[in-house]
Order: C-alpha cells, then sequence, then structure tokens
C-alpha cells in the first residue's frame, strides 16, 4: 500500500532509540524527510546517517519551555514546511506511589504532557497550513490504573484528553490528531522491567518475561516496528476519516470498553 509520505516533513521527538528510532526508520523507509529529537546528538547523528532520506538531527531537552518552539523553527528553516508531528518523547518513573517525590511527579508530566503541548501549539500553524496531522505516543496505563504506575497512568490520561480536545479544534482547522497507546514493547525500558522482576524473585529473564506476559494475559510482547507501522498508517490519506482516535496496540491487554 503506497501510503502517499513521499517528501512530506515530520519530527518525531524521542527518537533516539526505542519506539521513536522504529518510527523514524519506518517514516523515513516511506519517504519522509525527518527532524529526530533528543537530548543525545550522537544517537541522533548516527540515526540520521542510517536513513534513507533526509533528516536534521537536533538535540533538545524539551522539558525546557522554549525547548519545542525552537525545535519547530529549526524544522520550518531547514525544510520549509511541516505534515507531521510525533510526540513520542518522556518516560515516567514507576513505583509505590507513597516513595514518589513532588520531582517525580514535575518530571513525569514536564516532558510527556508539557513538551507534547508545547510542541503541538508551535507547530499547528504549519500543520495547519499542510492540513497535517499530529499522533501522540500515550500508552495503556492512561486507561487502566495500576498502583505502581500512578505517575504514568496519570500523565497518559491527560495526554489522551489533550488528544481528543486538540482533534476538536483540529476538525475546523483541517489538522488531524489521534493517539496509540503501545502495550508492552520491547525495549530498554521493558528489559529493565523484566532484569528487576527477575532479581526480585530469583528468575531468569526468560522465566521473567512469561511471568510478565500471563500476569497481562497477553500472548506475548510487541515490537517498536509495529507501533512505527501504525504511526505511519495515522500520518498518512488512508487515516483520513481517523479523528480523536485513540488505538490500544497492546495485543489484548486492555480488555475495558
Amino acid at each position: 500500500m503506497d501510503l502517499q509520505l513521499t517528501n512530506k516533513v515530520g519530527i518525531v521527538t524521542g527518537a533516539s532509540r526505542g519506539i521513536g528510532r522504529a518510527i523514524a526508520q519506518t517514516l523515513s523507509d516511506e519517504g519522509m524527510r525527518l527532524a529526530l529529537v533528543a537530548r543525545s546528538r550522537d544517537q541522533l547523528e548516527e540515526l540520521s546517517v542510517a536513513l534513507r532520506h533526509e533528516s536534521l538531527a537536533l538535540a533538545a531537552g524539551l522539558r525546557e519551555p522554549d525547548a519545542p518552539a525552537a525545535v519547530i523553527a529549526a524544522t520550518m528553516e531547514r525544510f520549509g514546511r511541516l505534515d507531521l508531528l510525533v510526540n513520542n518523547a518522556g518516560a515516567t518513573r514507576r513505583g509505590d506511589f507513597f516513595s514518589l517525590t513532588d520531582e517525580d511527579w514535575a518530571d513525569g508530566f514536564a516532558l510527556k504532557f508539557y513538551g507534547a503541548m508545547r510542541c503541538s501549539r508551535a507547530a499547528w500553524p504549519y500543520l495547519q497550513a499542510s492540513q497535517g496531522c499530529i499522533v501522540n505516543i500515550a500508552g495503556i496505563g492512561g486507561r487502566t490504573a495500576s498502583s505502581d504506575f500512578t505517575i504514568g497512568g496519570a500523565v497518559n490520561s491527560a495526554l489522551l484528553n489533550f488528544t481528543k480536545a486538540l482533534a476538536d479544534r483540529g476538525v475546523i482547522d483541517g489538522v488531524r490528531v489521534n493517539a496509540i497507546n503501545p502495550g508492552s514493547i520491547v525495549t530498554e525500558r521493558l528489559q529493565h522491567r523484566l532484569r528487576s522482576l527477575a532479581s526480585e524473585r530469583g528468575i531468569d529473564e526468560t522465566e521473567a518475561a512469561l511471568a510478565m506476559t500471563r500476569a497481562s494475559r497477553v500472548a506475548r510482547f510487541g515490537s517498536p516496528d509495529e507501533i512505527a507501522r501504525a504511526v505511519a498508517f495515522l500520518a498518512s490519506p488512508q487515516a483520513d476519516y481517523c479523528q480523536g482516535a485513540l488505538l490500544d496496540i497492546d495485543g489484548g491487554q486492555t480488555r475495558s470498553l
């Protein structure tokens, strides 16, 4: 299927590794030119060299209030247009609620929510001009609460509500806004959780992975490429009637409506 993304321009935040890296690779394979955003310049430049089409490595800390606007400005200066913003950056600290500090909560919202909000605000006029779109990468914790994921769940819930609100405005302005909720995806973050579980239970990582999938009642973990392909679809004209959609890609882990 031709997704008709050739020569379009996108921004991918959190692009240096994991899901963000897979998104960048998939969009580049589809012909897009990309601005790659993360804190690690070395990883971004290595990725940029490996991509099939033109890309710009932008090392930026999106927790800083002025950074999102600077990223959008640099992208427009380089490419002259913007068709897609993928808000993927942001990790939140897990743990017992009573062990999490105010600083942990502030940091959780600073990047994943406020970074996405500021990027969206700065990008909106250019997306409106191109009739482009935004894809927010949230997470299933925003729909199903967990006692050890209070920060992440709250941030993801806020991002999902934000997606719906921007989609409502997007109907007027011609900007499509959708979100993806990944489940347990094989990234460095998941590997860290598996190592912690294995150490806690005195088992190896293979047994820990089996225990985690059984507890989630899923057949397997997902791959970053599976999230990336969904982003490419939502970015394409093939998804033109998707507005405010919240797409769970979690192997069936989310069982609520």
